[in-house]
């Protein structure tokens, strides 16, 4: 944590606004196509430290809201050190903002390089389950503000994200290629509220998207580069019926854009399904050199293909008007 100075608004007692993890990368991490670590194993570190700091600020149990802009800068090899760090930059009357940064480094060197930044929200629960207030947060370094101004910038843009994915409706109707995965939530995924880990719900997430990316691409090294506009509407309970159903929307000269729908139900009522988490995420196919190859063109011809390949030009054209933040500023005392 970095020293106020005199003049600077001083840190609430006995809580840390920073936490980094360190560990090392396992066999189970590892993607299909065996040249790299998982998106969905990234994104669960992430929400792993991005949680702890969270609750470890507020003081309470914490749930994961938004993730946004998870941008995969390079592949994070298998058999790596990872460091995971994880600092408040903003916080509302009940809500969160935390910047995590994935680096790893070779076992034989252990110098860290960023691989993934991005901004999550997390909101305090109290014993009722309902929104609970969490200890103000003033910044206190240059890196404090920068990141605070940041977390505000975004809020705008990501409320009309959101906005725009509820807005649209995915039916049968279309012919785009899609893959849908289908289970109860098992025991192991619990966490401390009796749900599934918003990592894990992210994980699975990748993985449907992989199965699709991998069939229309024809290549099983397939691997994501960016995930956004992750909102989570509700939680995933324990033993609940889960569907997640991923679909493609858009294909660039080198890229596919995938909507991704995560949606639960009572398996005693499994047609009554809730949307429960949705988002985009965005796949290439690397070369020996790690420059992404051509992707066949997918032409939407439905009128439900191309009204959801419109809404993807949308996103995308909201997207790049987030400016990334660098690893550099949050690594930054």
């Amino acid at each position: 944590m970095s020293t106020p100075t005199t003049d600077a608004p001083q840190r609430t007692a006995g809580r840390d606004d920073r936490i980094t993890l360190r560990f090392m990368t396992t066999p189970a991490d590892t993607a299909a196509g065996g040249r790299s670590i998982a998106a969905g194993s990234v994104m669960e570190w992430i929400d792993k430290a991005g949680y702890a700091c969270a609750v470890g600020w507020a003081g309470a149990y914490c749930v994961t809201a938004y993730v946004g802009n998870v941008r995969h800068r390079r592949p994070v090899a298998p058999g790596s050190l990872v460091e995971v760090q994880a600092r408040i930059v903003y916080t509302g009357r009940t809500s969160m903002h935390v910047v995590v940064t994935v680096s790893s480094a070779e076992v034989s060197d252990r110098l860290y390089t960023p691989a993934t930044t991005c901004i999550l929200v997390f909101v305090a629960k109290g014993a009722d389950g309902r929104p609970a207030a969490v200890p103000s947060w003033s910044p206190v370094s240059r890196s404090d503000r920068k990141l605070a101004a940041a977390a505000l910038e975004r809020m705008d843009a990501r409320a009309e994200i959101k906005r725009l994915m509820l807005r649209e409706e995915y039916t049968d109707a279309g012919h785009g290629p899609r893959s849908t995965l289908r289970f109860l939530v098992p025991p192991g995924v619990v966490n401390w509220g009796g749900k599934a880990h918003g990592g894990t719900v992210m994980r699975w997430i990748d993985e449907a998207a992989y199965a699709v990316a991998v069939g229309w691409s024809g290549n099983d090294h397939a691997v994501a580069v960016y995930s956004g506009g992750i909102h989570f509407f509700s939680p995933v309970p324990i033993g609940h019926l889960v569907e997640i159903e991923a679909r493609l929307i858009h294909t660039s000269a080198r890229s596919m854009h995938l909507s991704i729908r995560v949606s639960t139900a009572d398996p005693r009522t499994p047609q009554e399904l809730d949307v429960a988490t949705q988002c985009m995420s965005v796949f290439v196919v690397p070369d020996a050199d790690g420059v992404a190859a051509a992707i066949p063109a997918w032409v939407p011809d439905a009128a439900d293909d191309v009204r959801l390949h419109e809404h993807a030009l949308e996103i995308i054209r909201l997207r790049e008007g987030i400016v990334p933040i660098p690893p550099s500023l949050s690594l930054e005392p």
